[in-house]
């Protein structure tokens, strides 16, 4: 692994790889968040309710939370250069049907397809791990998913001038269709032009990768408890789809029973994955704690999912609440995101030098804070500080992001994927948890919810070791790599 100096201007080496893997995640963020600058295009164009448009920024973020558990063992598995690559290609098609869409129903399935491309985040955490030494890594990482979360800001701040350019009742079409076409040609640019890692490196594989591997009958439990949530929000969209009349009574009880399929049956492969740790104890240099992963899956509901949520939501928000028209308040909006380009880099640098839990207990009681201030700005306030408030909630949050992301690297690099991938999916059963609630409550209610749930996170935070010394790492042929954490 390189251990050249930082230079955040350079494109060779490790820093090519950092600089081509956050533009790919920042594709990936345009792409998936065409949607929310478009929305008042799309409800006037095709005349949808407000209960259709909640539904859709729902099943936007659902197949995220799958998406993110299988892309993560597929990058663990086949590396992140073949995984971010496929992703960006395939993406495309759901994009270019969601642009055509002439009724709700096609405008759901395309916006419930096109959920996969949020699972790219997971895949560039895996790059940039095998490309920065541990004392750059909550930097490197922040970097990634800072400017890679601004393709949301990009998105809110450019798409409606685009649809504009374009004009007439269609010109939200176009918008949408450009991001599929970026994501497709930038697919076959990043597989021409990255490796998984630097020259003479070794790329460690879990030995198992249909689950998530464990070194304890304990961790074994936790794990199999910790996969629940992530079952009970595909349940919920399934009873948000009802609501909406896309699914039928009888259709919605065959999802929950397939669901409890699905979960019996991903419970087996997890229990046959890690058998030996029913019968024999694990070497301690092999060992991890899965509290860890459990911790920063409840911090990362809170931060990601409260992000994804509210990126979502905010351009309508400020629409109607400040009589806004939707470009200005795509760009207001905007502001929220584009915190992202200096406080989830800010969020790992501060972890990499003042350590990894004080920060996190430092940004998720800002996280807190901010949101309780959210939940009372309303059309008395001046816009401009809405907009200020806005954007020092988005600081705790994205900063937050960045400091939870500078740890998952550090747990077990084999299993840095899967890690990432259940981590990042909790975000998105916060996402879709958080839309579920605004959907039935006023937008100071849901920032309150939030802002309680942050609490939550902060109390769990407590319990959580910052890993530290040697992570020991063992490749296909039973060699032992000792890997420096400090």
């Amino acid at each position: 692994m390189s251990s050249s100096n930082f230079n955040i201007f350079s494109f060779s080496g490790k820093m090519k790889i950092l600089h081509l893997t956050w533009f790919a995640f920042f594709l990936t963020f345009v792409v998936w968040f065409n949607l929310a600058p478009m929305l008042g295009a799309i409800k006037e164009s095709l005349g949808l309710t407000k209960p259709q448009i909640t539904t859709l920024l729902i099943l936007n973020v659902a197949l995220t939370i799958p998406a993110r558990i299988i892309i993560g063992m597929l990058t663990d598995q086949y590396g992140p250069r073949r995984v971010y690559s496929a992703l960006l290609i395939l993406a495309s098609i759901p994009c270019f049907i969601f642009a055509v869409a002439e009724n709700f129903t096609q405008l759901a399935l395309a916006r419930f397809a096109l959920g996969f491309i949020g699972a790219g985040f997971v895949i560039g955490i895996r790059m940039v791990s095998e490309w920065f030494p541990a004392n750059e890594l909550g930097t490197a990482e922040g970097i990634y998913g800072g400017w890679g979360n601004f393709g949301s800001a990009a998105a809110a701040f450019t798409l409606p001038t685009i649809a504009l350019w374009f004009g007439g009742e269609d010109g939200w079409r176009w918008a949408i269709g450009l991001t599929g076409a970026m994501a497709l040609v930038f697919g076959f640019i990043y597989y021409a032009s990255v490796q998984d890692v630097p020259k003479g490196s070794k790329y460690f594989r879990p030995k198992n990768a249909t689950a998530m591997e464990v070194t304890s009958k304990g961790d074994l439990f936790f794990l199999l408890v910790m996969k629940v949530p992530l079952y009970i929000a595909l349940g919920a969209l399934a009873w948000r789809l009802k609501n909406v009349d896309i699914f039928t009574p009888m259709t919605t009880n065959v999802v929950y029973f397939g669901l409890l399929l699905l979960y019996l049956y991903d419970s087996m492969l997890a229990v046959r994955a890690n058998r030996n740790v029913l019968t024999e104890e694990v070497p301690e240099f092999h060992r991890y704690k899965f509290k860890q992963v459990a911790i920063l899956n409840i911090l990362y509901f809170a931060t990601f999912g409260s992000e994804l949520a509210v990126v979502s939501m905010l351009p309508l928000f400020f629409q109607e609440t400040f009589d806004l028209t939707p470009v200005v308040a795509g760009m207001v909006a905007s502001a929220y995101a584009f915190m992202n380009l200096m406080s989830r880099p800010g969020g790992g640098w501060i972890s990499d030098r003042f350590g990894r839990k004080k920060t996190l207990l430092i940004l998720t009681a800002g996280l807190a804070l901010g949101y309780a201030l959210m939940g009372v700005v309303d059309a008395a306030w001046p816009i401009w500080l809405a907009v200020v408030a806005a954007m020092a909630c988005s600081f705790f949050v994205q900063a937050g992001e960045g400091a939870v992301f500078a740890v998952v690297p550090l747990i077990k690099r084999s299993l840095t994927g899967q890690i990432a991938g259940m981590t990042g999916a909790y975000g998105n059963v916060g996402a879709v948890i958080y839309l579920i609630i605004y959907s039935v409550v006023d937008a100071s209610t849901f920032f309150m919810v939030i802002a309680g749930t942050a609490v939550l996170g902060f109390i769990a935070l407590l319990f959580l070791e910052e890993p530290s010394g040697e992570i020991a790492e063992v490749d296909e042929d039973g060699a032992v790599t000792m890997i420096k954490v400090t």
